[in-house]
């Protein structure tokens, strides 16, 4: 692996820091695999029975139901950005943004390993939500 520049304060990525990088996408590829996996096999169950009249379903269950859903669309979704972050990291392109096409902060890398923009290109697309 070779350095890379991703900062004008002459931040660099070393070799180690893309070694440490992937081991840690590839145990958040894992430990969301296995989430999603759990998620498959042991869904919340409802209740048999109605709540009351019309056949509506026991609140509490429907709730947890809905959560469960929604961890497991956030896992998908983490799980997808892992997978793209190691992509990259195969094809050259780790730590580029996909917006301006300059070098995602090392710091950022650090604490996101799957981000795929700079500060100032996430900055912007937050903004424009």
């Amino acid at each position: 692996m070779t350095r890379r520049t991703i900062d004008e304060h002459d931040e660099v990525l070393t070799s180690e820091d893309l070694a440490a990088l992937r081991v840690n996408l590839r145990e958040q590829q894992l430990f969301r695999r296995d989430q999603l996996r759990q998620f498959a096999v042991d869904p919340e169950p409802l209740p048999d029975g109605p709540d009351g009249p019309g056949g509506a379903v026991v609140p509490q269950a429907a709730g947890r139901l809905e959560v469960q859903v929604k961890l497991a669309a956030s896992a998908r979704m983490v799980l997808a950005d892992v997978e793209a972050a190691l992509t990259r990291m195969d094809t050259g392109d780790y730590g580029l943004c996909h917006l301006c096409r300059g070098p995602v902060e090392r710091d950022r890398l650090l604490i996101v390993p799957q981000a795929r923009y700079c500060a100032r290109c996430q900055q912007v697309r937050e903004a424009a939500r």
